[in-house]
């Protein structure tokens, strides 16, 4: 019974170190410094595997889109705000229904034209990266606050 508990302190103790020394080795550490630096577009290129010509293609796209996803956002925020100021003081139920009907409408332009964009992305990419990507980026859409366009550079919470 007296080495019962060393004995099974060292089995823990050996493997939390196998356990750190498996994820150390399984790790791309070209990714954890993409991460660390907040670097988003290290990070696409290296877990999706992009060749220079899919990475300058995938720049060129979302240079393209770029301009109207900030469009979209402050569409959004401008209708936010006017919903809010609308709720905020006594209105008409009829007008805060239109209020938050507008912002509802421009959520879903916004969010089909991120999707139809995010699409256009994958397709650039090797199949199976790119059924990787819709998998990880088609969920986030919908989250999406709008507080400010989506940046590569992971500056922001949107």
């Amino acid at each position: 019974m007296k080495y019962l508990v060393s004995t099974l302190a060292l089995i823990v103790l050996g493997a939390g170190i196998f356990g750190f020394v498996c994820y150390r080795l399984s790790c791309d550490s070209a990714l954890h410094a993409a991460a660390e630096k907040g670097d988003a577009w290290h990070w696409l290129r290296q877990d999706f595997h992009l060749t220079d010509q899919q990475f300058a293609a995938i720049q060129v796209v979302h240079q393209a889109y770029a301009g109207s996803c900030v469009e979209h956002c402050r569409l959004i925020q401008e209708a936010t705000k006017v919903r809010d100021a609308l709720t905020a003081k006594t209105s008409s139920p009829a007008d805060r229904v239109a209020a938050e009907t507008a912002v509802k409408e421009l959520r879903s332009v916004c969010e089909q034209a991120l999707t139809v964009h995010v699409q256009k992305v994958a397709a650039l990419m090797a199949a199976e990266d790119g059924r990787r990507y819709l998998a990880l980026m088609l969920p986030k859409i919908a989250a999406f606050d709008h507080a400010t366009a989506p940046d590569l550079q992971m500056n922001h919470t949107h």
